[in-house]
C-alpha cells in the first residue's frame, strides 16, 4: 500500500508543523542507525544526496513520497514511516494545526456546507470581527500571530470569489449575530459583510430563528463536503482540537441532520431580511 493509500481515510487530527517534521525526521534517523547505515550510504538507497537526508532528519525538509516509499524498502518495511507520513504538513501560518487538512479540502471541494452555533463562520467574517475573534482567545496572540491568523482567513475568504461554481451553504443560529463580539461598530461591519456576501450566486445563507421549535443540530456545529470523486467528509471542531470524518455512515448521519435543519431555519430571503432588521437596530 502506498502513502497516498494509506493516508486515504486517516489523520483526523494534525500536529504542528514544526513537531510532525522533527518526529518524522527522528523516527528516520533512529531507523536508519540501527540498520548500520550513514547518512551518505542510506541516500545511496532512497537516491537523496546525504544533505537531503540530514534535512530530512532534522526536521528542515519535508520529505516527498518518493523518498517514504524507499526509505521504508531500505528499512524494513515495516510501514512505520508510511503512517508516520500521513501526519507531516508544511504548516500553513495562521490556521491550527488540527484544521489545515480540512483547509486543504475545502480548496478542492465542489460543494460546501457549513452550520455554526457559537460565531460567524470564517469565511463571512469581516476583518473586524476576525480580529475581534482572535483577540478573544486564550492565551493572548502576539501582533504578528494574530495578523497571521487573519490573513490567512482572508485568504480562504478568497474562495468564495474565485469559485463561483461551487456552491457554499451556511445555516447560522440567529444568536450568533446578536452577540456584540468587539463591539457595535465591529458588528454592524460584521452584518454589513454577511449580507454582502449573502447576495453572491453561489452562497445560500439561512438563519436559525431564535423561536424555532424543532432542531436537528443540538450537537453543534459541523461542516461538510463534496469531493470531485464524490466523496463526502465531515469535519467537527471543539475546544483545541478537529476531527476529519470520513466514516461514510457518519457522515450520511450527519449530512441528514443538515438536510433537515434547512428545513427548519429560514429560507434565504427571510434569512437576509431578518439580518437586515438586525443591522437597522445597531
Amino acid at each position: 500500500m502506498t502513502t497516498a493509500e494509506q493516508c486515504g481515510g486517516t489523520a483526523e487530527r494534525e500536529p504542528g508543523p514544526s513537531g510532525s517534521l522533527r518526529t518524522f525526521g527522528a523516527v528516520v534517523q533512529a531507523l536508519r542507525e540501527h540498520a548500520g547505515l550513514s547518512r551518505a550510504e542510506f541516500g545511496e538507497l532512497v537516491r537523496f544526496s546525504k544533505h537531503t537526508v540530514e534535512s530530512v532528519e532534522l526536521g528542515r525538509r519535508m520529505p516527498d513520497d518518493s523518498f517514504v516509499e524507499l526509505a521504508e524498502e531500505a528499512l524494513g518495511n515495516t510501514g512505520a514511516l508510511r503512517k508516520a507520513a500521513c501526519h507531516l504538513t508544511r504548516g500553513e501560518p495562521g490556521l491550527a494545526a488540527w484544521f489545515r487538512r480540512w483547509a486543504r479540502l475545502e480548496r478542492l471541494a465542489v460543494s460546501l456546507c457549513t452550520y455554526e452555533c457559537r460565531l460567524v463562520p470564517g469565511l463571512l467574517q469581516s476583518e473586524a470581527y476576525a480580529r475581534a475573534v482572535f483577540d478573544n482567545g486564550i492565551p493572548l496572540l502576539t501582533e504578528e500571530q494574530s495578523e497571521a491568523q487573519i490573513a490567512a482567513r482572508v485568504r480562504r475568504q478568497g474562495m468564495l470569489h474565485d469559485r463561483p461554481d461551487v456552491p457554499f451553504s451556511f445555516i447560522v443560529e440567529e444568536s450568533v449575530f446578536h452577540r456584540r463580539l468587539g463591539g457595535p461598530e465591529v458588528t454592524r461591519d460584521m452584518l454589513d459583510r454577511v449580507l454582502e456576501l449573502a447576495t453572491l450566486r453561489n452562497v445560500t445563507l439561512q438563519v436559525v430563528p431564535l423561536d424555532v421549535e424543532s432542531h436537528a443540530c443540538l450537537d453543534g456545529p459541523v461542516q461538510l463536503l463534496e469531493t470531485p470523486d464524490g466523496r463526502r467528509l465531515a469535519y467537527s471542531e471543539g475546544q483545541q482540537n478537529g476531527r476529519l470524518i470520513t466514516d461514510r455512515k457518519e457522515v450520511r448521519l450527519l449530512q441528514q441532520r443538515y438536510d433537515t435543519l434547512r428545513s427548519q431555519a429560514l429560507n434565504s430571503k427571510d434569512s437576509q431580511g431578518l439580518l437586515k432588521r438586525l443591522r437597522g437596530e445597531r
